[in-house]
């Protein structure tokens, strides 16, 4: 199949070639969550290898999966939106809303809250 007939046959099913400068704009926004994803991935990491251990046992591991799984997930959802609203830009309609910003700002949050209690109330043991 040629370049000349995908184009003849998504047009056919009421798709058009969307304006580059949108395209470029959902792949730096797709780009951005990537990013935030391999930050909370380092993070996870970062935390198993360089803190200290808390004064409870399992704290620094659990958070450093957390921080890991969650940038893992959000890599996923990132690659969703982005197909999502190349589609929606595609047939020239609303963009699909997202609760993705609501769940990683109340995410990060917990985790900091969380963090928070056990460094004041256990803090982490000296040398």
């Amino acid at each position: 199949m040629s370049p000349a007939d995908d184009e003849r046959s998504s047009e056919a099913a009421g798709e058009q070639e969307p304006d580059y400068r949108f395209t470029l704009a959902n792949e730096r926004t797709f780009l951005a969550w990537i990013r935030t994803a391999l930050a909370l991935i380092a993070g996870g990491i970062a935390v198993v290898q360089f803190v200290p251990e808390f004064g409870v046992v399992g704290v620094r591991h659990g958070l450093s999966i957390v921080l890991t799984a969650g940038g893992g997930l959000l890599a996923a959802q990132a690659v969703r939106r982005w197909q999502l609203v190349q589609a929606a830009m595609r047939r020239d309609g609303e963009l699909p809303r997202t609760h993705v910003p609501l769940m990683l700002g109340g995410a990060i949050f917990a985790v900091t809250v969380m963090v928070l209690v056990v460094v004041v109330v256990w803090p982490p043991a000296g040398p």
